[in-house]
């Protein structure tokens, strides 16, 4: 998998495009992404998701009270494991935010990335004012010469699956329930030094402190957080990937 900050100089002959936060990489995004990959195998076109930096709420000046699931870095890595061949990462400002729907697929998706395929979700809105939808996009897709289609929405046991719902699950404690609606285990990324783990993104959520059962780069062993540091064996040390069960 291929990370890009930007749309220039992301050579791709052939694109099938999604866009969104994709904040966790839970369970509602997997059928849109398992779509993704399906359509980029039928096309014979790569993988492609669009994410933000910053997330829109904090570019909005909304992110009181935003606690993020994934960094892009832990985005990107949980994007890797379902086989999508790029991210692109796109500059959340002013200038992202005001492009018209259409300009945007017309100059940066099928411009720039040579889209001829693309995956919504069942009620996603983008370009200004929000005034792009699906409905929009179907026309515009014959105009300008690829596949469109649109994703229902995931429900587990009759309950929507939401980036929300999995953060209160994990600041109440419920490590294995968000688990469940992840269909993974949750995340943190980072350099260890001396056994300490600094979380310096103010927006990445953590459990509550207390001691959790994880593994570390793959083998199990207890880990304690506390004031936003991960403590582990003082032998760990680099970069890892934790996995709280």
């Amino acid at each position: 998998m291929q990370l890009h900050y930007g749309f220039d100089n992301v050579a791709i002959e052939r694109a099938v495009v999604t866009v969104g936060s994709f904040d966790g990489v839970h369970a509602g995004h997997h059928l849109l992404l398992r779509s993704l990959t399906d359509m980029a195998h039928r096309l014979c076109a790569e993988s492609v998701v669009i994410t933000f930096e910053p997330h829109p709420r904090i570019a909005l000046g909304r992110a009181e009270g935003l606690r993020l699931l994934t960094t892009v870095e832990e985005r990107a890595y949980l994007l890797a494991q379902y086989g999508i061949d790029r991210v692109v990462v796109a500059t959340f400002d002013e200038a992202f935010r005001s492009q018209p729907y259409g300009a945007f697929v017309r100059d940066m998706l099928v411009g720039k990335l040579s889209m001829v395929g693309m995956v919504v979700g069942y009620n996603h809105r983008f370009g200004r004012g929000s005034e792009g939808s699906y409905e929009q996009l179907v026309p515009l897709s014959r105009e300008l010469g690829f596949e469109v289609v649109r994703v229902e929405q995931y429900r587990d046991e009759g309950s929507k699956i939401s980036s929300t719902e999995v953060r209160k699950l994990l600041m109440a404690g419920n490590i294995s329930r968000a688990a469940r609606l992840m269909q993974h285990p949750y995340i943190v990324m980072g350099v260890v030094q001396r056994g300490l783990l600094s979380v310096d993104d103010e927006y990445k959520l953590l459990p509550s402190d207390g001691s959790y059962r994880a593994t570390v780069n793959g083998a199990a062993t207890d880990i304690e957080i506390c004031d936003r540091q991960l403590r582990l064996n003082p032998e760990i040390s680099g970069r890892v990937v934790v996995e709280l069960c």
